[in-house]
Parts: C-alpha cells; sequence; structure tokens
C-alpha cells in the first residue's frame, strides 16, 4: 500500500478525485462545445426570438384628389389598443378601467372577452409561454391613447394602424367607396384601384424587453405607399349635383335617383351623384338597407323612354333621310300596329314638321320614324351609341344594359324600342349619347381618372380611349337645334336657362313591377341635356325612379340648377341676356310618357351589372392583422368552429337579390358574369373565414 505523508490510500483517493476533477473539466468543455459551436444557430434564433420581434410597417394608402388637387380621400395613421389577458393581474379592474378611458367599451362585455380569451388559450397550451392577445378598440382618438400610455401598463400594447378619412363626409361617396377595418377595398374606386392604392408593407425587427415593449430597431424593409388618385370630379360641381339632386327627390318621393355632369369632347366626369348616399366614414350597419349604397348612374339599368328618341330620330336621319321639316303623321295619338294598339302622350295631333313632333315627344311620330329607320339599322345605332354595352368607367359592378338583337324582337318591338321601351340603360349611358350630339357626332367614352402618381415619383396620365364618330356632323348639329326646340317649344320648358342657350330631351317610362308582371304607373323621370347650343362645354343626365311626375317636371329643373352652377364655376361665357324666366305652370306641357301598352321588359332591367370583380361591405371583425384568423374553440379540444358568418344560398337568384342578401348577412362576395346565379364556392351552409370572399357565378 502506498503511503502519503503518513495517511494510508490519501494519494489514491487524490487520483480518483483528479480524475473526477478532469472528466467534469471535459464534460464543461463537451458541453460548451455543443453550445457554442454545435447547437450554435439553434440557440442563437431562440434568443431572438425571446428578444426580436417582427412587426409589419403597413404602407399609406394613396390620396385621391379631385380635378382642382381637393382631398376627397385619406389615411392618417392611429392607435389601436389591445392587451395580453394572460398577464392582467386584476381582469375586473383592468375592464372598468379601460372602459372609463375608452368611449364605447363595455367594461362587462370586456371582462367577458378577457375570461374566454384566458381559457381557449389555456385549451390551447399557450399558457406556459405567457402569450396572448386581445383586442380592446381599434383606431382609438389621440386624447385616448394619450390617456393609456399614461397609465404605464405592461400589459397593455399598442398598434398603430392607418385610419381612411374622408373630409367632405358623404360626398361622392359612391364614387370613392370605402374601406374595411384592414383598409381593404370594399366599393367604388377603393375596390376596383385596390391594389395600387395600397401599396406594398414593409416590415421591422424590434429588439424587445421582458415585457415586449420595443427599445430600438434592428432592420427596416420600408414601405412603398399607394398611389395618389387624381378624378375628373370637380368637388364643387359634385356638390352641386347631390345637392340639386337630393331636393328633388325628396320633394317628389323619388326613391332613387341620379345626375351625371360630363364634358362632350374630353369625357372628363365633373360629377357623378346618386341618391340616397352614405358616409364612407362610418362603418354598416347590420340588417341596414343595402341600395343606398348602389351607384345609381352606373349600376342601376332602367327603361329610358322618351329620352330614347334622340337615337330614333339620329338613325332616320342618317338612314332615310328626314329632316327637322319633313311631316310626320301624328294620326290623331293613336296607331296600331301587329295587333297592338300605341296612345301618344297628347291626343289629337296631326300631321306635324319632324323637328315639332320631337319638341312635343309624340309616341306615335317616334314609332312612324322609326317603321322608315327599319329594325336592324334601329339596332345597330342603338349600339352605336354605346347602349348594351360597358362604358369601361373603372367602378365596379357597371351595368351594360340590355336591347334585344332584332332577329328575337316581336312584331310591335320596334314602337317599344323607338319610345324607349324594351331597353334598358343607365344614367352615363345617357350622358355618353347626348354627348355625341353636343361634340359634333363623336362617341366619347366617361373618363373619371385623370392621372395616378406614386409619392415622390412621375406623373402618370391616364390614357384615353381614341373617339369614334358615328354620326355625321351635319346630323349632330341639326338634333342639337331640335334639341333646342323641345326646352323652348316643347316637354322641356322647365329645363330654359337664363342667360345661356341649352337643348335637352325629357323622358317618362313607366316602371314595370316583377312582382305583378305588369307596368305600373310610376314612372322613371329623365332629363338630358347640353349648354351652350352653339358651343357645348357641358352635359347633364338626370333621372329620378319612382316618380308620379313626368321627366320634364322632376328632371328638368335639376337640370336647370345643375347647368346654371356648372357653368358659372366653369366661367363659361353668356351667350343670351339675363331674363326672368316663368314658371313652369302646366305640368301636361311636360307629358312625354312613352306608352309601356304591349311591351316586353328587357331581360336585366338592372339586375345584371357586368363586371367580374363587387364586393359588398362586411362589419369588421377582430381578428388581428398579422395573426391567424380568430376560432371558437369547444368543450372537445379538437373540434374547432370557424367564426365567420355561414354562407346563404345565392343560386337561382338575380344580381340585386344576391347583393342586398349578402350585405345584409355581413357576407363578401365575388361577382363572375351576369344574368342570374348558377353556382357558388364556397357552397351554401358553408362558414365564411374573416377576409374570404364567395364566388358567385352568374349566367
Amino acid at each position: 500500500m502506498i503511503k502519503f505523508g503518513g495517511f494510508p490510500g490519501l494519494g489514491g483517493r487524490l487520483a480518483a478525485l483528479a480524475l473526477g476533477a478532469v472528466l467534469w473539466a471535459l464534460i464543461i468543455f463537451c458541453r460548451l462545445v455543443q453550445l457554442q459551436v454545435v447547437s450554435c444557430h439553434t440557440y442563437r434564433l431562440m434568443a431572438e426570438r425571446q428578444q426580436q420581434r417582427t412587426i409589419e410597417l403597413t404602407a399609406a394608402r394613396g390620396t385621391i384628389f379631385d380635378r382642382n388637387g381637393k382631398p376627397l380621400a385619406i389615411s392618417v395613421p392611429v392607435d389601436s389598443v389591445c392587451l395580453n389577458p394572460l398577464r392582467v393581474p386584476d381582469r375586473p379592474m383592468a375592464a372598468n378601467l379601460l372602459a372609463r378611458v375608452l368611449s364605447g367599451v363595455d367594461a362587462a362585455d370586456l371582462l367577458k372577452k378577457m375570461d374566454k380569451a384566458v381559457n381557449d388559450y389555456r385549451r390551447l397550451g399557450r399558457k406556459a409561454r405567457g402569450f396572448g392577445f386581445l383586442w380592446v378598440k381599434r383606431k382609438i382618438t389621440p386624447g385616448e391613447s394619450e390617456a393609456i400610455r399614461s397609465l404605464k401598463l405592461d400589459w397593455i400594447e399598442f398598434r398603430q394602424e392607418s385610419q381612411r378619412s374622408y373630409p367632405d363626409g358623404s360626398l361622392a361617396s359612391h364614387v370613392l367607396g370605402s374601406v374595411d377595418f384592414k383598409e381593404r377595398g370594399n366599393d367604388g374606386l377603393e375596390l376596383k384601384l385596390d391594389g395600387e392604392l395600397r401599396g406594398r408593407s414593409g416590415t421591422a425587427r424590434v429588439v424587445a424587453d421582458v415585457a415586449r415593449r420595443g427599445i430600438e430597431s434592428m432592420m427596416r424593409n420600408d414601405a412603398e405607399p399607394g398611389k395618389n388618385i387624381t378624378l375628373a370630379i370637380d368637388e364643387r360641381i359634385q356638390f352641386v349635383a347631390e345637392r340639386e339632386l337630393k331636393a328633388a327627390c325628396e320633394l317628389y318621393g323619388a326613391p332613387t335617383g341620379s345626375v351625371v355632369v360630363m364634358d362632350p369632347e374630353t369625357g372628363e366626369l365633373l360629377a357623378m351623384a346618386s341618391y340616397p348616399t352614405f358616409d364612407p366614414n362610418e362603418p354598416p350597419e347590420k340588417g341596414a338597407d343595402p341600395s343606398v349604397r348602389f351607384n345609381e348612374p352606373v349600376s342601376v339599368a332602367f327603361e329610358p323612354g322618351s329620352v330614347f328618341k334622340i337615337v330614333t330620330y339620329s338613325a332616320a336621319m342618317e338612314t332615310a333621310g328626314i329632316r327637322p321639316d319633313t311631316p310626320v303623321n301624328c294620326n290623331r295619338g293613336v296607331i296600331r300596329l301587329a295587333g297592338r294598339t300605341v296612345h301618344d302622350s297628347h291626343g289629337g295631333l296631326g300631321v306635324l314638321p319632324a323637328a315639332e313632333a320631337f319638341a312635343k315627344s309624340s309616341n306615335v311620330a317616334a314609332i312612324q320614324v322609326a317603321l322608315r329607320v327599319g329594325k336592324e339599322n334601329l339596332y345597330k345605332y342603338v349600339r352605336t351609341f354605346g347602349f348594351g354595352e360597358a362604358t369601361g368607367i373603372p367602378l365596379p359592378a357597371e351595368s351594360r344594359g340590355y336591347i334585344r338583337k332584332p332577329e328575337v324582337w316581336h312584331p310591335a318591338a320596334i314602337a317599344s324600342v323607338a319610345m324607349g321601351h324594351e331597353v334598358s340603360v343607365t344614367t352615363l349611358q345617357l350622358a355618353q349619347a347626348a354627348s355625341v350630339i353636343a361634340n359634333g357626332g363623336v362617341l366619347v367614352r366617361p373618363r373619371l381618372i385623370l392621372s395616378r402618381q406614386r409619392p415622390g415619383g412621375p406623373v402618370e396620365k391616364e390614357p384615353a380611349v381614341e373617339p369614334k364618330r358615328i354620326l355625321k356632323p351635319e346630323t349632330a348639329i341639326t338634333m342639337r337645334r331640335m334639341m333646342e326646340g323641345v326646352v323652348l317649344n316643347g316637354t322641356g320648358k322647365a329645363a330654359r336657362l337664363s342667360g345661356y342657350t341649352c337643348g335637352g330631351k325629357t323622358g317618362s317610362a313607366q316602371i314595370f313591377d316583377r312582382a305583378s308582371r305588369q307596368y305600373t304607373h310610376l314612372y322613371n323621370g329623365s332629363f338630358v341635356g347640353f349648354a351652350p347650343v352653339t358651343n357645348p362645354r357641358i352635359v347633364i343626365a338626370v333621372t329620378l325612379n319612382g316618380v308620379k311626375l313626368f321627366g320634364g317636371v322632376v328632371a328638368a329643373p335639376v337640370f336647370k340648377a345643375v347647368a346654371t352652377e356648372t357653368l358659372r364655376i366653369l366661367q363659361v361665357p353668356k351667350d343670351l341676356p339675363e331674363e326672368v324666366l316663368p314658371e313652369l305652370s302646366n305640368p301636361e306641357e311636360a307629358n312625354d310618357l312613352a306608352s309601356a301598352e304591349g311591351s316586353e321588359p328587357p331581360e336585366d332591367l338592372g339586375d345584371a351589372p357586368a363586371v367580374p370583380q363587387v364586393a359588398v361591405l362586411a362589419p369588421p371583425d377582430t381578428a388581428a392583422p398579422d395573426r391567424p384568423a380568430p376560432v371558437l374553440v369547444s368543450a372537445a379540444p379538437e373540434q374547432v368552429v370557424p367564426v365567420g358568418p355561414r354562407v346563404p344560398e345565392f343560386q337561382g337568384k338575380t344580381m340585386r337579390s344576391v347583393l342586398e342578401e349578402s350585405l345584409a348577412a355581413g357576407v363578401p362576395v365575388e361577382i363572375v358574369g351576369s344574368g342570374v346565379a348558377r353556382a357558388q364556392t364556397p357552397p351554401a351552409g358553408a362558414f365564411l373565414n374573416p377576409g374570404q370572399r364567395v364566388r358567385v357565378e352568374f349566367r
């Protein structure tokens, strides 16, 4: 036995201890190598996940301007407040505290949401991580944000979001549209140009402390702002158009109406008004009337009545040799054609010059003229004027209108088409057609957008569609004089302007009731006109739907008021001396009712918008923009049910019915085609996830 310093076996124990120390050091060294070399990347990523977080930098949505640079739609940064319910020390106290600071937040409701969120996260196994998320209030005011920040509570977080604002409220709301809580376009230009307006989001990596509060930014990928859009709309003219349209609709009890103001030379749309209006700053209320958001001038087609005689007489001058002084037999106000009897708006008229028959809006005269033209030529000119096809305006859900091909016309259909029945049009199409007469015979497509520009980038001018000559200049000039006669001596006397010459045409068409399958004694009252006559600077089309009086009574005064203000705003020189004009004393003088006796209504009649991208407003949900869609967790952890609404049955319904039902149910839809709904995805009864749309195909 080895002895060391008088203690037997001490050397062996020291050797064993030394060997153990060497082995322990070796183990520590190997572990350090494993941590620092072998698994370095894994642990570095774990540390970064704990200390850093990546946040989305939302791109600023582009601004929409009017033609004079006045902002109509802007985006401003605002705070939204959220919290981690798993870190709240006293949930009842927190709910009461936040409810006192934030308007519209109910303490009991917030407490219920926090309790439910905690239970849901526990079931999902997230308790150990101590991480949770719950929105308290989206897009709070600056005062609320300052009050919350002053509390300095580590379980409260702020997210900066962008809030779309429309400074003029309801002005041009149907043109602009609106956005949802994520600033995605829902309708109008906001929907149609959503990709350009939205821009591209960026990202930033932020170093955070133990309370997940940002300390400094580590890396940044800048957001690319959306494009700014400049419209042809003039805010001043738009205000006048909406004001006068609203006053007329309320005075005559019209449930809907529309006004379009257009430059006949360039096609620029100076105003496009729709009644009723809505405020895009306010989200739609559940169960609200969806028709409030229909863009009447673009999306709703109707039978126009006698304004359509513009096409009939233009075709007659081009193909049948009709002139203003050509005698036309009004046959004492009655004509029989293929077993159908049509009565005139004015009884007892005999043989009249074509210009006078046009001014008095004789139905019999229009039919006599159309018979000389022939159905093939009449159909050709209807299509040449742009009816039956979309204008191409960059707004969703534009209706093409409708007209049957001549080979399927019944024997008396030419009589109906000649005076504006058995054809459906939009107010925008009427303005486009009147511009042909005003500019000397050229079809000019309406222009809503003048330019685009990304902030700091070059201005991109919007290209215009090449104009197309469709009438001889002498035909257009002759029609101008005949339309001036309508205002001076015919059914449009209420449209006369003080200080300016003007021309136009009235229209009154009976409305077809689909429920009873018959025409009613409610009318689409219209007036389309231009001023001045020699060199027209503006064209204005006005329609009031569902009225009991004629277009010369209800729509012509709207033209007069809007034209007077528009010519003043545009500083157009007067071509007549000022005078006090007499009021229309006898409404029968404006009687231009297009008889619907024996007519077959157009197949769509406003129910078939033809743009394959339409969305309706869905109510905002509580999904965080950077998190998965929320789910409801049932008692059985494996059973997960989506929060979204249940999809209705759309198949077999018209487009108007689909739009009404989808808005009422809060279900956004994507529409393809026109006619009747034949297929949908997802199917009826399925749950719709947040952000998902129902695709409905029409044929």
